[in-house]
Protein backbone atom coordinates (compact mmCIF):
# COMPACT_ATOMS: atom_id res chain seq x y z
CA UNK A 1 0.00 0.00 0.00
CA UNK A 2 1.47 3.21 -1.16
CA UNK A 3 1.88 6.36 1.12
CA UNK A 4 -0.76 8.62 -0.18
CA UNK A 5 -3.14 6.19 -0.16
CA UNK A 6 -2.45 5.84 3.79
CA UNK A 7 -2.56 9.23 4.55
CA UNK A 8 -5.71 10.32 2.07
CA UNK A 9 -8.66 10.04 3.84
CA UNK A 10 -6.74 12.19 6.38
CA UNK A 11 -6.11 14.90 3.66
CA UNK A 12 -9.39 14.42 2.72
CA UNK A 13 -10.48 15.52 5.72
CA UNK A 14 -8.48 18.56 5.50
CA UNK A 15 -5.83 17.06 8.15
CA UNK A 16 -2.67 19.35 8.38
CA UNK A 17 0.44 17.36 7.44
CA UNK A 18 2.79 19.55 8.22
CA UNK A 19 3.29 21.97 11.05
CA UNK A 20 5.50 25.42 10.57
CA UNK A 21 8.76 25.27 11.99
CA UNK A 22 11.71 27.88 12.31
CA UNK A 23 14.97 28.23 9.73
CA UNK A 24 16.91 24.62 9.75
CA UNK A 25 19.45 24.09 12.19
CA UNK A 26 21.72 21.42 12.97
CA UNK A 27 23.65 20.06 15.99
CA UNK A 28 24.96 23.56 17.15
CA UNK A 29 27.81 21.78 19.69
CA UNK A 30 29.02 19.37 22.02
CA UNK A 31 28.45 19.01 26.24
CA UNK A 32 31.63 17.21 27.79
CA UNK A 33 30.21 14.60 29.81
CA UNK A 34 27.92 11.74 30.46
CA UNK A 35 24.43 14.19 28.67
CA UNK A 36 25.85 14.18 25.55
CA UNK A 37 25.58 16.69 22.61
CA UNK A 38 23.40 19.37 22.77
CA UNK A 39 20.96 19.94 19.83
CA UNK A 40 18.50 22.16 17.90
CA UNK A 41 16.40 20.27 15.36
CA UNK A 42 15.05 21.76 12.37
CA UNK A 43 11.83 23.18 14.26
CA UNK A 44 14.07 24.61 16.37
CA UNK A 45 13.75 22.62 19.66
CA UNK A 46 16.47 22.51 21.67
CA UNK A 47 17.33 18.71 23.26
CA UNK A 48 20.21 16.86 24.44
CA UNK A 49 21.57 13.40 22.70
CA UNK A 50 23.37 10.86 23.80
CA UNK A 51 26.68 10.82 22.28
CA UNK A 52 26.85 6.86 21.51
CA UNK A 53 22.91 6.73 19.39
CA UNK A 54 22.23 3.05 20.27
CA UNK A 55 18.45 2.65 20.21
CA UNK A 56 16.15 4.81 17.67
CA UNK A 57 12.53 5.05 17.26
CA UNK A 58 11.62 6.33 13.95
CA UNK A 59 7.90 8.03 13.46
CA UNK A 60 7.95 8.28 9.71
CA UNK A 61 8.31 5.83 7.12
CA UNK A 62 10.51 8.05 4.84
CA UNK A 63 12.66 8.92 8.02
CA UNK A 64 12.55 4.53 8.53
CA UNK A 65 14.09 4.25 4.88
CA UNK A 66 16.33 6.96 5.54
CA UNK A 67 17.82 4.70 9.20
CA UNK A 68 18.59 1.63 6.89
CA UNK A 69 19.55 4.05 3.78
CA UNK A 70 23.05 5.16 6.20
CA UNK A 71 23.25 1.72 7.57
CA UNK A 72 21.89 1.83 10.76
CA UNK A 73 18.92 -0.37 10.48
CA UNK A 74 20.10 -2.66 13.60
CA UNK A 75 19.77 0.25 15.71
CA UNK A 76 16.07 0.57 14.76
CA UNK A 77 14.34 -0.62 17.50
CA UNK A 78 10.68 0.44 17.14
CA UNK A 79 9.16 2.63 13.75
CA UNK A 80 4.93 2.76 12.53
CA UNK A 81 2.83 0.48 11.21
CA UNK A 82 3.08 2.15 7.85
CA UNK A 83 7.02 1.48 7.97
CA UNK A 84 7.18 -1.05 4.99
CA UNK A 85 10.74 -0.11 3.09
CA UNK A 86 13.00 -1.71 3.59
CA UNK A 87 11.41 -5.02 3.96
CA UNK A 88 12.67 -5.43 7.43
CA UNK A 89 11.40 -2.56 8.83
CA UNK A 90 8.01 -4.19 8.72
CA UNK A 91 9.30 -7.03 11.49
CA UNK A 92 9.95 -4.09 14.03
CA UNK A 93 8.41 -3.36 16.65
CA UNK A 94 5.76 -0.89 15.23
CA UNK A 95 4.61 2.24 18.14
CA UNK A 96 0.97 2.75 15.96
CA UNK A 97 -0.06 5.62 13.09
CA UNK A 98 2.70 8.41 12.31
CA UNK A 99 -0.58 10.79 13.43
CA UNK A 100 -0.92 8.99 16.67
CA UNK A 101 1.92 7.00 18.01
CA UNK A 102 1.45 5.25 21.51
CA UNK A 103 3.78 7.31 23.86
CA UNK A 104 3.45 4.64 26.18
CA UNK A 105 4.77 2.28 23.72
CA UNK A 106 7.72 4.68 22.16
CA UNK A 107 8.49 5.29 26.01
CA UNK A 108 8.82 1.09 26.98
CA UNK A 109 11.47 1.02 23.65
CA UNK A 110 13.89 3.13 25.69
CA UNK A 111 14.85 5.23 22.71
CA UNK A 112 18.08 7.42 22.52
CA UNK A 113 16.24 9.56 20.31
CA UNK A 114 13.03 9.34 17.95
CA UNK A 115 13.06 10.65 14.65
CA UNK A 116 10.15 12.39 13.47
CA UNK A 117 8.96 14.92 10.53
CA UNK A 118 6.48 18.11 9.85
CA UNK A 119 5.52 16.19 6.59
CA UNK A 120 3.39 13.94 8.38
CA UNK A 121 3.88 13.86 12.17
CA UNK A 122 1.98 16.35 14.72
CA UNK A 123 4.29 18.73 16.58
CA UNK A 124 2.25 17.47 20.03
CA UNK A 125 4.13 14.28 19.74
CA UNK A 126 7.30 15.45 19.84
CA UNK A 127 6.46 18.17 22.39
CA UNK A 128 5.17 15.41 24.69
CA UNK A 129 7.75 13.22 24.19
CA UNK A 130 10.73 15.86 25.12
CA UNK A 131 8.66 16.95 28.51
CA UNK A 132 8.98 13.03 28.94
CA UNK A 133 12.82 13.58 28.99
CA UNK A 134 13.03 11.85 25.13
CA UNK A 135 15.05 13.76 22.68
CA UNK A 136 12.85 13.97 19.20
CA UNK A 137 14.23 15.78 16.41
CA UNK A 138 12.10 16.40 13.86
CA UNK A 139 12.67 16.86 10.39
CA UNK A 140 11.17 19.75 8.52
CA UNK A 141 11.42 19.07 4.47
CA UNK A 142 10.37 22.03 2.78
CA UNK A 143 12.52 21.41 -0.31
CA UNK A 144 14.50 18.88 -2.12
CA UNK A 145 17.93 20.32 -1.23
CA UNK A 146 16.50 20.88 2.24
CA UNK A 147 15.56 17.25 2.30
CA UNK A 148 18.95 16.06 0.94
CA UNK A 149 20.64 18.10 3.52
CA UNK A 150 18.65 16.21 6.47
CA UNK A 151 20.04 12.93 5.11
CA UNK A 152 23.28 14.52 6.55
CA UNK A 153 21.69 16.08 9.84
CA UNK A 154 19.91 12.63 10.77
CA UNK A 155 23.41 11.04 10.08
CA UNK A 156 25.19 13.45 12.30
CA UNK A 157 22.27 12.60 15.08
CA UNK A 158 22.51 9.54 15.32
CA UNK A 159 26.69 8.73 14.61
CA UNK A 160 26.32 7.86 10.72
CA UNK A 161 27.71 11.34 9.68
CA UNK A 162 29.87 9.73 7.09
CA UNK A 163 27.22 7.51 5.44
CA UNK A 164 24.82 11.27 6.01
CA UNK A 165 27.31 12.75 4.01
CA UNK A 166 27.97 10.20 1.39
CA UNK A 167 23.98 9.86 0.71
CA UNK A 168 23.29 13.70 0.46
CA UNK A 169 26.53 14.29 -2.20
CA UNK A 170 25.94 10.82 -4.22
CA UNK A 171 21.95 12.02 -4.30
CA UNK A 172 22.66 15.74 -4.93
CA UNK A 173 25.37 14.41 -7.86
CA UNK A 174 22.44 12.74 -9.46
CA UNK A 175 20.28 16.01 -9.36
CA UNK A 176 22.87 18.13 -11.06
CA UNK A 177 23.65 15.95 -13.69
CA UNK A 178 19.88 15.88 -14.55
CA UNK A 179 19.74 19.23 -14.22
CA UNK A 180 22.72 19.64 -16.96
CA UNK A 181 20.28 17.87 -19.17
CA UNK A 182 17.28 20.38 -18.72
CA UNK A 183 19.07 22.97 -18.46
CA UNK A 184 17.85 24.43 -22.26
CA UNK A 185 14.86 22.61 -21.80
CA UNK A 186 10.72 24.29 -20.98
CA UNK A 187 9.00 22.96 -18.22
CA UNK A 188 6.51 20.95 -18.88
CA UNK A 189 3.09 22.13 -17.12
CA UNK A 190 1.31 18.98 -15.58
CA UNK A 191 -1.79 18.94 -12.72
CA UNK A 192 -0.51 16.90 -9.98
CA UNK A 193 -2.90 15.22 -8.16
CA UNK A 194 -2.39 14.05 -4.60
CA UNK A 195 -6.37 12.27 -4.76
CA UNK A 196 -8.23 12.07 -8.26
CA UNK A 197 -12.03 11.93 -6.63
CA UNK A 198 -12.62 14.75 -5.80
CA UNK A 199 -9.52 16.62 -7.29
CA UNK A 200 -6.53 17.34 -5.21
CA UNK A 201 -3.45 19.16 -6.57
CA UNK A 202 -0.56 20.85 -4.75
CA UNK A 203 0.15 24.49 -4.08
CA UNK A 204 3.01 26.10 -5.28
CA UNK A 205 5.17 26.37 -2.02
CA UNK A 206 5.01 22.30 -1.03
CA UNK A 207 7.43 19.33 -1.47
CA UNK A 208 5.87 18.56 -4.16
CA UNK A 209 5.79 21.32 -6.36
CA UNK A 210 9.48 21.34 -5.56
CA UNK A 211 10.69 18.03 -7.14
CA UNK A 212 8.29 18.77 -10.07
CA UNK A 213 10.68 21.36 -11.17
CA UNK A 214 13.64 19.66 -10.21
CA UNK A 215 12.04 17.30 -12.76
CA UNK A 216 11.84 19.62 -15.11
CA UNK A 217 7.96 20.20 -14.91
CA UNK A 218 5.61 23.12 -12.94
CA UNK A 219 2.50 23.16 -11.66
CA UNK A 220 -0.51 25.27 -13.72
CA UNK A 221 -1.74 25.78 -10.41
CA UNK A 222 -0.14 29.34 -9.08
CA UNK A 223 -1.64 28.80 -5.89
CA UNK A 224 -0.08 29.24 -2.31
CA UNK A 225 -2.87 26.78 -0.58
CA UNK A 226 -1.33 23.42 0.37
CA UNK A 227 -3.44 21.05 -0.93
CA UNK A 228 -5.82 23.14 -3.37
CA UNK A 229 -8.91 21.37 -4.76
CA UNK A 230 -8.99 23.12 -8.32
CA UNK A 231 -12.95 23.02 -10.07
CA UNK A 232 -12.43 20.86 -12.98
CA UNK A 233 -13.65 24.32 -15.41
CA UNK A 234 -9.96 25.84 -14.39
CA UNK A 235 -8.11 22.57 -15.12
CA UNK A 236 -9.88 22.33 -18.38
CA UNK A 237 -8.90 26.15 -18.98
CA UNK A 238 -5.54 25.51 -18.01
CA UNK A 239 -5.25 22.70 -20.10
CA UNK A 240 -2.28 21.23 -18.92
CA UNK A 241 0.40 19.62 -20.71
CA UNK A 242 0.36 16.04 -18.42
CA UNK A 243 -1.57 14.51 -15.83
CA UNK A 244 0.68 13.20 -13.27
CA UNK A 245 -0.19 10.40 -10.62
CA UNK A 246 0.79 7.91 -8.42
CA UNK A 247 -0.23 4.14 -8.39
CA UNK A 248 -1.93 4.60 -5.11
CA UNK A 249 -4.26 7.24 -5.85
CA UNK A 250 -7.65 5.70 -4.41
CA UNK A 251 -6.32 2.22 -4.61
CA UNK A 252 -5.29 1.88 -7.69
CA UNK A 253 -3.61 3.05 -10.82
CA UNK A 254 -4.77 5.32 -12.85
CA UNK A 255 -4.08 6.09 -16.88
CA UNK A 256 -4.88 7.53 -19.90
CA UNK A 257 -7.43 4.51 -20.63
CA UNK A 258 -8.96 5.28 -17.04
CA UNK A 259 -9.13 8.74 -17.66
CA UNK A 260 -11.02 8.86 -21.11
CA UNK A 261 -14.25 7.02 -19.69
CA UNK A 262 -14.62 9.52 -16.69
CA UNK A 263 -17.00 12.22 -17.68
CA UNK A 264 -15.09 15.95 -17.97
CA UNK A 265 -12.03 14.30 -17.61
CA UNK A 266 -12.05 12.64 -21.78
CA UNK A 267 -11.94 16.26 -22.79
CA UNK A 268 -8.88 17.43 -21.40
CA UNK A 269 -6.41 17.63 -24.49
CA UNK A 270 -3.67 15.64 -22.33
CA UNK A 271 -6.06 12.63 -22.11
CA UNK A 272 -6.84 12.36 -25.12
CA UNK A 273 -3.00 12.15 -26.33
CA UNK A 274 -2.19 9.66 -23.65
CA UNK A 275 0.05 12.33 -21.56
CA UNK A 276 -1.23 10.91 -18.45
CA UNK A 277 2.53 10.03 -16.09
CA UNK A 278 1.36 7.18 -13.26
CA UNK A 279 4.72 7.08 -11.13
CA UNK A 280 5.02 5.06 -7.47
CA UNK A 281 5.12 7.48 -4.87
CA UNK A 282 8.85 8.44 -4.50
CA UNK A 283 8.42 11.31 -5.48
CA UNK A 284 5.75 12.20 -2.49
CA UNK A 285 8.22 10.96 0.18
CA UNK A 286 11.25 13.00 1.81
CA UNK A 287 13.42 9.91 1.66
CA UNK A 288 16.35 8.69 -0.43
CA UNK A 289 14.39 6.99 -2.99
CA UNK A 290 12.85 10.78 -4.02
CA UNK A 291 15.57 11.36 -6.23
CA UNK A 292 14.88 7.62 -8.12
CA UNK A 293 11.24 9.84 -8.70
CA UNK A 294 12.46 12.54 -9.65
CA UNK A 295 14.51 10.83 -12.23
CA UNK A 296 11.64 8.75 -13.68
CA UNK A 297 9.31 11.83 -14.21
CA UNK A 298 11.74 13.66 -15.90
CA UNK A 299 12.10 10.69 -18.34
CA UNK A 300 8.57 10.48 -18.77
CA UNK A 301 7.70 14.33 -19.46
CA UNK A 302 11.07 14.96 -21.60
CA UNK A 303 12.09 11.15 -23.12
CA UNK A 304 13.50 13.30 -26.43
CA UNK A 305 16.64 13.79 -24.00
CA UNK A 306 17.22 10.76 -22.69
CA UNK A 307 17.57 8.73 -25.90
CA UNK A 308 20.34 6.03 -25.75
CA UNK A 309 20.40 6.22 -21.71
CA UNK A 310 19.33 3.69 -19.26
CA UNK A 311 16.43 3.63 -17.40
CA UNK A 312 15.05 5.81 -14.65
CA UNK A 313 13.99 5.54 -11.14
CA UNK A 314 15.56 2.00 -10.12
CA UNK A 315 19.17 4.25 -8.76
CA UNK A 316 20.57 3.47 -12.10
CA UNK A 317 22.66 6.23 -13.48
CA UNK A 318 19.61 7.22 -16.52
CA UNK A 319 22.57 9.47 -18.00
CA UNK A 320 25.39 12.12 -17.28
CA UNK A 321 26.83 11.04 -13.77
Amino acid sequence: MGFWQKVGSLLLLGAALGQPGSASTVVQGTKPGARGRFVIDETGRHMTIPANVQRIVSVAPSLTEIVYALGAGDRLVGDTNLCDIPAEAKLKPHVGNPQNPSLEDIVALHPDVVLATTSINYAATADTLLKLGIAVYTTDPETVLGTLDSFAKIGDVIGSKAEGVAVESALRARLEALQGRLADHPPAHVLFLVWLTPPMSIGQNTFIADALRWAGAESILATDQRWPNPAFEEVLRLQPDYIVLTTDHEGSGKDATDLRSRPQWKDLVAVQLGRVVTLNDDIERPSPALVDGIEQLAHDLHPEIFIGCGSSGTGTAPCGR
